[in-house]
């Protein structure tokens, strides 16, 4: 693939972006706030619907809408006159109530969608997961055929399984649907994954689970970003990626562990040498879920099933059908991106 200069890139992906008022969900979060920053730089008229309030946001000049998705009537008047919805609120998280999931990622993705139909919204971009389709078995290359997770070992998972269906199944002529699968979304103003392992690495909490040979997808947050609005910018002419799932990411797997390690060494921070067998770490999930069940606790475990899952086993997956569909590259590479990243944590005091 020739380089391209990232700023003339997508200076020219913005300058053909026909879209006159568009609704963020989950505007104030991670990957939503990197939309909205596209949007607004476009000169696209943006609303974000989020239930707290975000500095940012107001600095951004966007309109905020606070509420909750579970409330149909509030979305109903959020989304009029829109013609492209961008639902990227979810609860995430690997330990939960399931009640609490499934309302907001069930119920409250149901109603977008209904609240798209009603208000005539054109095109629906939805935010979803690669854990759809992660089974408890290493995958390696594998594409939208796979077929959806039957065996879950957290009600996040589940519950985009579900939301991520209704969405696709509700595309049709009178509003274009599609659903993308960021994996490990990572960069500046990351409030999760990378405060979480940094955080871990400090205390010395941070253990290697399994071999060490897994490798896995990992998602610059700006080329998440980006994949969003070349996806809008295709239901809303082409429609070719309209009804259809797309995993987006960097298109290189990296060995997590020394990836980890790596970003660790820029950071000052010691690497990671102790290690745990994975199925020690399953063994440990296991009891630590069932303890947590009894006892009612709401904080997330040190260890679950699930986790032991994703630090142990490769997961990473083909992103040609995004290229093809609807032009998706990373236009950020990886080490460009880190770079900017360790900048950002130096900068940000984390």
């Amino acid at each position: 693939m020739p380089r391209f200069s990232e700023k003339s890139w997508q200076s020219g992906l913005l300058k053909g972006f026909d879209v006159k008022k568009a609704v963020v969900t989950g505007g104030g979060g991670f990957i939503g706030l990197a939309v909205v920053r596209l949007l607004v730089s476009a000169g696209v008229e943006t609303s974000v619907v989020c239930r707290g309030r975000y500095p940012e946001l107001e600095r951004l000049g966007v309109e905020h809408l606070q509420g909750d998705i579970r409330d149909r009537v509030f979305l109903d008047k959020a989304f009029k006159e829109a013609d492209t919805v961008f639902h990227v609120a979810a609860k995430a998280g690997i330990w939960g109530n399931w009640d609490d999931y499934y309302s907001i990622n069930v119920i409250g993705t149901g109603n977008v969608i209904s609240s798209c139909l009603d208000n005539q919204v054109a095109s629906l971009v939805y935010t979803s997961t690669p854990s759809v389709v992660f089974d408890r078995r290493d995958i390696e290359g594998g594409d939208e055929r796979l077929p959806y997770a039957t065996r879950f070992l957290c009600h996040y998972a589940h519950t985009k399984v579900i939301a991520e269906q209704a969405v696709l199944a509700a595309n049709s002529d009178r509003l274009r649907t599609t659903a993308l699968r960021p994996h490990l979304v990572w960069g500046p103003f990351d409030t999760n994954l990378i405060p979480r392992l940094v955080e871990r690495a400090r205390s010395g909490s941070l253990k290697q689970v399994g071999d060490g040979r897994n490798r896995v997808d990992i998602s610059y947050i700006d080329n998440v970003a980006t994949a969003h609005i070349l996806a809008a910018e295709n239901l809303n002419t082409k429609g070719t990626a309209a009804g259809k799932p797309y995993f987006i990411s960097q298109g290189e797997p990296v060995n997590l562990w020394d990836w980890i390690n790596e970003l660790f060494h820029r950071l000052d921070i010691p690497g990671i040498r102790k290690k745990v067998p994975f199925r020690v770490a399953n063994m440990a999930g296991m009891v630590l879920e069932k303890l947590y069940s009894i006892t009612g606790a709401t904080s997330e475990p040190v260890m679950t099933r699930f986790l032991a899952e994703q630090l142990a086993k490769s997961h990473w997956f083909s992103i040609e059908n995004a290229s093809r569909d609807f032009g998706y590259f990373p236009a950020v590479s990886t080490s460009e991106g880190v770079d900017r990243l360790v900048e950002w944590v130096r900068s940000s005091g984390i």
